[in-house]
């Protein structure tokens, strides 16, 4: 199957290791020999309910039944609607919202910098070192995470500019002292672009006080706050959106992965009054498609009602047991997140590459991210049982790296990567 696929499919796709799914249910994946993996990534924090969740399956069926298709950019589709009503009783900031849908996350992203510059008349757009947006034009031209995204894709986005994130300027001095006086004046930003915690560039957790100075900043100067939530929200984080943990209130937010468990769906939401941009100005043919807005109904539903509380138990548990590992295993260096957002940083990225190996190789899937950093974000579904399973087989992954060093799991993708050793029956 690999190899067909190595065949017909771009080479462009960054595959992490040689897993395969078939199905899945919960937190549960099978691979397509019928190996049994617990799932700590949910297809890169996108099956926020799990796998196949029957409430979000039957709102699929039921709205295939009716209407797969029609574009919501020429035409009135009641789903659609629906579905921004519902974004308005969710989004993180006071007053009426409006949202735009889009098919994913970058195209949010996108939608997000047109309505900025729109709506401000203003030509910049600053983002941070280390965080990702997406890979379309536009989003590329905010993402700093790896040089590989962006090498010999130029000239991008005129009128990005970037400053450190987090604790590399806990003060915005940079921003300040460096950026606004030599390189762009503050009244010619038109909208700062954040990730509340940085996803692919190593799910790091700014300090606290930072995004609520980043928020004073933007409103000193009229430059509208971009979160972009399209990783750590939908409950991700333990609260519906990660900015809340700061009690920060930004213009627009920006959503996708866990928005619809799965199905294709992104969402630009503003507040009301920046919605200026007038008819015809921007628009998607499948954006908002009803059967992913029906996804995306009950999987609001679910995370508000049910799994917002799960996640807050469930990554406390599994945070805990993190950090008793890291006590007595000198492999980590740190274990960082909220919820289950959560990175556990190694001495290095060989390391980290092989831990993540020898974990798959063990039935846990688990996927890097920055420099030397394991990513863990199972679906918000996940019991305290296969948290302590995933605890178990991680700490056995991290022994035997430890043990046999990090060059006894070469990063390949092949026939002797096709299942685990000791398939998991979690």
């Amino acid at each position: 199957m690999i190899r067909h696929d190595d065949r017909v499919t771009s080479p462009s796709l960054p595959r992490a290791y040689g897993f395969a799914p078939a199905r899945g249910a919960g937190a549960v994946v099978e691979d397509v020999d019928g190996n049994a993996f617990l799932d700590f990534n949910a297809a890169i924090a996108v099956c926020s309910t799990g796998h196949a969740h029957p409430r979000v399956v039957e709102a699929i069926k039921e709205q295939a039944e009716k209407l797969l298709h029609y574009s919501a950019s020429d035409f009135f589709l009641p789903i659609y609607a629906e579905t921004c009503s519902r974004l308005d009783d969710i989004a993180p900031m006071t007053g009426p919202t409006r949202s735009f849908l889009t098919n994913s996350g970058t195209e949010a992203v996108e939608a997000a910098i047109k309505l900025a510059r729109h709506h401000s008349g203003r030509p910049y757009v600053l983002a941070f070192f280390g965080g990702f947006h997406g890979r379309s034009y536009g989003s590329l031209s905010l993402t700093a995470s790896k040089s590989v995204y962006r090498a010999h894709f130029g000239p991008l986005l005129p009128g990005v500019v970037h400053a450190p994130f987090g604790d590399e300027d806990p003060d915005l001095d940079f921003i300040r002292n460096h950026l606004f006086k030599r390189l762009v004046k503050p009244d010619e930003i038109a909208a700062v672009v954040v990730e509340p915690i940085q996803g692919e560039g190593g799910y790091v957790i700014p300090p606290d006080g930072w995004l609520p100075k980043l928020r004073d900043l933007c409103s000193q100067h009229r430059i509208l706050l971009v979160a972009d939530e399209v990783q750590s929200g939908m409950g991700r984080t333990g609260k519906m959106w990660a900015v809340e943990h700061w009690g920060v209130e930004p213009d627009i937010v920006v959503a996708g992965k866990g928005l619809a468990s799965g199905m294709p769906l992104g969402a630009m939401m503003a507040r009301g009054k920046l919605m200026t941009w007038p008819m015809g100005a921007h628009g998607s043919t499948y954006g908002g498609n009803p059967v992913s807005c029906a996804a995306a109904l009950a999987t609001i539903d679910l995370i508000e009602k049910e799994l917002i509380a799960n996640t807050v138990d469930a990554g406390d548990q599994l945070i805990a047991g993190l950090r008793e590992l890291a006590s007595r295993q000198p492999l980590i260096d740190e274990v960082r997140g909220l919820g289950l957002m959560i990175g556990i940083e190694f001495g290095s990225d060989d390391v980290a590459d092989a831990v993540e190996i020898a974990s798959f190789r063990q039935g846990l899937l688990t996927l890097r991210c920055g420099e030397k950093t394991i990513r863990m974000s199972p679906p918000l579904v996940v019991s305290a049982a296969q948290v302590r399973s995933g605890l178990r087989i991680f700490d056995e992954a991290c022994r035997q790296v430890a043990e046999r060093g990090p060059e006894a799991f070469v990063r390949y993708i092949g026939e002797h990567e096709a299942g685990p050793d000791v398939p998991e029956g979690a």
